[in-house]
């Protein structure tokens, strides 16, 4: 199995410090995964890599940053899904050894049809290590070797369905590819002397690199001595998945020629144009419901304020593994500054409710740090669907919105009004039509 992560992929004629580089930009990716990470480098042939679980600056130091030479490095970041325990076999990148050498491979993403593909692999004598979607690619790879490294590429993606962004590293070249719905976001930049793979253009920031384009759907690029050359495997109807624009991407990162903070802004004003309400100020859920937060105090003329606070040194809690966890993630995570707060009418807006653990626990702080009246705002329609994308929402029987109203929702979260943004005001603030995955809102996948 592989859900949501973060992909990056380095190659260099001339540097042997790549790896220095990955772990950078692997820490602008961090917000994509926080149970694992790792990196694996090519050095003169020989694959060489460290992973673990936890975070980028715990799983790598100086010294082991400094051991990993080579001119040519992938790296990976990964959350636990809540059916996992944090097991090691989880992380990423996957190193194997095959009849043409030696290959690595990370992946963000999930093949919907995994499990047949292993199934008939293993009734021919295959032995698997994991249960990561990325082992079943690099066997089709391996079975596929005959005609060279980017044939068998070609011929394993042919076979699997789902969504997925993948960098593979062999002794001479690095690998991308994009699945062809383009469910999943892949980027090609250039550093000097050399090219990267990212799965957003914010870790370009971080490391002063260019950006060029996004890798198209279904699109295979690869890069070596002689530089970059694509190849179109196959391509369906665009659907990129609307979750990254609501709260997966970072909104410094660019995605597909959209701006994700540009989309957050939009999806906030059109929320105030859909649900407008009276009140004092305009808060937003820290850190992904800020920038609509913007939004709608921009449209609204109410002004934003500084709500809640947020401890830094706590992750993400929608994607902790247990309930547990992320009930107790939210008690250390946030605090209200009540001098904002105090006797005031708070619209707080947030981009999603999935379980509802965060938010509730959100009005019960405010309602502590005497506020009048809360009144939710969502950025984003009702999830009622499970994603099996590469997002691994809950089970549908967790999720708020799948069996109850919103007028219900409104009560268990103990908000005076909640409204959600509509999926066609969603749309319209991301600036498409019809290229967009909507199976978290309404049941409908492409895959």
């Amino acid at each position: 199995m592989s859900i949501l992560s973060g992909v990056i992929g380095i190659y260099s004629n001339n540097r042997k410090d790549v790896s220095q580089i990955a772990y950078y930009g692997l820490y602008a990716l961090q917000h994509r995964g926080q149970a694992s990470t790792g990196i694996a480098v090519n050095n003169n042939g020989f694959v060489d890599y460290n992973k673990g679980l936890g975070l980028v600056n715990e799983v790598f130091s100086r010294d082991t940053i400094e051991r990993l030479i080579g001119n040519i490095a992938i790296g990976h970041i990964r959350y636990a899904s809540y059916r996992e325990n944090k097991d090691l076999n989880i992380a990423e990148p996957l190193a194997v050894g095959y009849k043409k050498g030696a290959l690595a491979l990370s992946m963000d993403g999930s093949i919907v049809n995994a499990k047949e593909i292993r199934d008939k692999l293993e009734d021919n004598g295959v032995i698997f290590q994991s249960n990561l979607d990325s082992e079943v690619i690099a066997n089709l790879i391996a079975r596929h070797h005959r005609n060279g490294l980017e044939e068998a590429v070609i011929k394993a993606i042919d076979e699997v369905k789902g969504s997925f962004s993948i960098v593979i590293m062999s002794s001479d070249k690095l690998i991308g590819v994009r699945d062809p719905y383009g469910l999943k976001p892949l980027t090609l930049g250039s550093i000097k002397d050399g090219y990267i793979l990212a799965s957003e253009t914010c870790a370009f920031d971080t490391i002063g690199a260019e950006f060029i384009r996004d890798i198209k759907p279904g699109e295979m690029v690869v890069i070596d001595e002689k530089g970059v050359s694509t190849i179109r495997i196959k391509s369906e109807n665009k659907s990129h998945c609307l979750f990254e624009y609501i709260y997966l991407a970072r909104p410094d990162s660019q995605m597909d020629g959209r701006s994700i903070y540009r989309a957050r802004i939009e999806a906030g004003r059109q929320l105030y144009r859909e649900s407008p309400v009276e009140g004092d100020i305009v808060i937003g859920a820290p850190d992904s419901g800020i920038v609509s937060a913007i939004g709608y105090a921009e449209e609204s003329k109410i002004p934003y304020r500084e709500g809640l606070i947020k401890n830094r040194y706590v992750g993400r809690t929608f994607i902790e593994p247990t309930q547990e966890l992320r009930e107790q993630g939210v008690k250390i995570k946030l605090n209200a500054l009540r001098e904002n707060i105090n006797n005031k009418r708070v619209i707080l807006v947030d981009d999603s409710i999935v379980r509802g653990t965060t938010i509730r626990r959100i009005i019960e702080i405010l309602r502590k740090a005497g506020a009048k009246e809360v009144h939710v705002r969502i950025s984003s329609p009702p999830v009622t669907r499970s994603c099996y994308l590469g997002v691994d929402t809950p089970m549908e029987d967790n999720l708020m919105a799948h069996s109850m109203t919103v007028e219900e929702i409104r009560k268990s979260l103990g908000a005076d009004s909640l409204c959600y943004l509509s999926l066609e005001g969603l749309i319209k603030a991301v600036g498409g039509d019809s290229e967009f995955c909507r199976g978290c809102f309404t049941g409908e996948y492409p895959v």
